[in-house]
């Protein structure tokens, strides 16, 4: 099964990239703010245009010679450059040539990748006059158009059609988002507290250096994903932004990354939980943990930089994960240091379980019977029996409970832990529907 064509969006920042990969796919994947910088990491999506599809490149903005977080975001954009079919600069028309376009040219000029220009911000035919100035960097005619607007997008992507090499792959490759999930086996999450490490564990996992990794919390704006295909088969890595308290939220950007980051988890099959061992866990990181489990996943922890800890501390930190995170029940508890890669080989396997677990379903016939032996151990109070008890769905495993009369919450958490117990779900979450009989 053959590779999907590759396009490429870079440029300085600023310049409208974020906006034209959203109106390429058709829909708001990437955040957009009219500053610098809001685009760090690379974020990719297939989509098609006309029945053929490719999968779309967005990067962060191209700023050479600025911080130590600049250089890495714009060495990203180069990278992304290397593995490109063809690369779309994006320019600025209302900001003219600049040197930065002048020197961006140059390194692309040297590729040898089909290359458009793509003059933005062409609101009305006025403005399009100022586009020839653009041929100064030597990429040809400019393609003018309105990311925002959606002017010119048509011939625009028509045009980025014929920049494709010609393939004779009709089928999506693994990921492609064709209504067929099968290929791949699950989408696990990476959330946490900010600088804790996420991305830092996500650049090893899919074995790419693919989120930018920097000291400065915040660094990752938006949910990153990336299809691997590992020992226990093809998974779906989402890299999401650090997660503070709503209350500590002073911006619209960090705003939009904290729902994305809650919108990756709600649709993830499980959510890995990292903490940063050193500090312990936080109040922040309890009430995050309170959230990922609501969203009906599994969790599996991940106490980072252990390896940083002394023998007191180990102790110190083991007793806070079971004061604090003691609601998460059976969820896993892993040490590692993500950074040099300690512990992180049990990762896959706790995984695995987890998946299988929450994938499970029980025939009719065993669910009936785990509760009738449960119902003849220890008798419902009240009077109150389950007559019929059935399986209804998976992911998380939900079960349907017929009975006489209310059943006590206390008394459903009673069975739940049988039916846990006698079928290995594990740390698996469980739904429990009690309908009772007239």
């Amino acid at each position: 099964m053959s590779e999907l064509p590759v396009i490429v969006i870079v440029g300085r920042p600023n310049v409208g990239k974020s906006s034209l990969f959203n109106r390429i796919i058709g829909r708001r994947a990437a955040i957009v703010e009219e500053r610098p910088g809001v685009t760090r990491d690379r974020k990719e999506m297939d989509t098609e245009w006309l029945g053929r599809p490719f999968t779309i490149v967005d990067t962060g903005g191209w700023m050479p010679g600025g911080s130590d977080l600049d250089d890495k975001v714009s060495r990203q954009s180069e990278k992304a450059m290397e593995d490109a079919d063809a690369v779309l600069m994006v320019v600025d028309i209302t900001a003219g040539v600049t040197d930065d376009d002048d020197r961006f040219s140059e390194i692309l000029r040297r590729m040898d990748v089909p290359t458009m220009l793509v003059a933005n911000k062409v609101d009305n035919r006025e403005r399009e006059y100022a586009m020839w100035d653009f041929l100064s960097l030597g990429l040809g005619e400019p393609v003018p158009l309105s990311a925002v607007h959606g002017r010119n997008i048509g011939d625009f992507l028509d045009k980025v059609m014929a920049l494709l090499p010609l393939t004779d792959a009709e089928e999506p490759p693994v990921g492609f988002d064709d209504g067929d999930d099968d290929a791949v086996l699950a989408s696990v999450a990476l959330v946490g507290r900010p600088n804790v490490g996420k991305s830092t564990l996500f650049n090893r996992l899919i074995g790419d250096d693919r989120s930018v990794v920097h000291d400065m919390p915040g660094t990752t704006r938006d949910s990153v994903d990336t299809i691997v295909e590992t020992d226990v088969g093809v998974i779906k890595f989402v890299d999401t932004a650090g997660m503070r308290r709503k209350a500590r939220i002073d911006e619209a950007t960090e705003y939009y990354s904290f729902v994305r980051a809650l919108q990756s988890v709600d649709e993830s099959d499980v959510a890995l939980l990292v903490i940063d061992a050193t500090e312990g866990v936080t109040h922040q990181d309890q009430r995050l943990a309170e959230r990922v489990d609501a969203s009906g996943c599994p969790v599996v922890v991940l106490l980072n930089k252990w390896d940083l800890l002394g023998a007191e501390a180990k102790d110190d930190v083991d007793y806070q994960v079971g004061q604090r995170l003691h609601f998460l029940g059976q969820s896993p508890i892993l040490k590692i240091s993500a950074l040099s890669g300690k512990g992180v080989q049990r990762l896959l396997p706790a995984i695995d379980a987890a998946i299988d677990a929450y994938q499970t379903r029980v025939p009719t016939r065993k669910v009936n019977e785990i509760i009738q032996l449960a119902q003849s151990a220890q008798p419902a109070p009240h009077g109150g029996r389950i007559l019929y008890a059935t399986q209804g769905a998976t992911d998380p495993p939900t079960f349907t409970l017929f009975s006489n009369k209310d059943i006590p919450a206390s008394y459903l958490r009673y069975l739940e832990r049988r039916i846990r117990e006698e079928f290995g779900l594990g740390p698996t979450p469980i739904k429990m529907r009690v309908r009772r009989r007239g």
